[in-house]
């Protein structure tokens, strides 16, 4: 019968194999060493001071805030009432193209652009027509819908 060979290759990694495990239980040792088991109830306690920080030191009492449990609110606070802007806006169809069906209004206002197609018309529109629209929320940003000529 044959021996097996020992190759370069099974030699390298059988090194490395227990070069792992002897870093395992080296790691193994300093963890049972550095254990809090059996330490007091005092040592193992953890403080929070007044930044946030852990720490192992208790935080000093004069530098405690008293916080009122009225003021906190829960959840989402209200809007405050804020003056009703007006829906409808007034701009220019930079594009439009009738074949494909959509383009695009600039905004007089604020100079943006918005998309419109051809299902929120109310009239025929053509490139350079001034017009009045509303705004509505749409897959990719914000649409000009109900569109009148002016």
């Amino acid at each position: 019968m044959a021996r097996a060979q020992e190759t370069y290759g099974k030699k390298e990694r059988e090194k490395k194999r227990l070069k792992k495990r002897e870093e395992k239980a080296k790691r193994k040792a300093e963890r049972q060493a550095n254990s809090n088991v059996g330490a007091s109830f005092e040592d193992q306690l953890v403080y929070v001071d007044e930044n946030g920080h852990f720490t192992d030191t208790p935080p000093d009492p004069s530098k405690k805030v008293k916080v009122d449990a009225e003021s906190i609110v829960l959840g989402i606070p209200k809007k405050e009432e804020q003056e009703a802007e007006d829906p409808i806006r007034k701009g220019k169809v930079s594009f439009f193209d009738t074949s494909k069906g959509f383009g695009f209004i600039m905004d007089s206002e604020n100079q943006e652009k918005y998309f419109v197609h051809v299902s929120g018309l109310i009239d025929e529109i053509a490139e350079n027509d001034k017009v009045s629209f509303e705004l509505e929320k749409g897959m990719k940003g914000m649409n000009a819908v109900r569109v009148t000529k002016i």
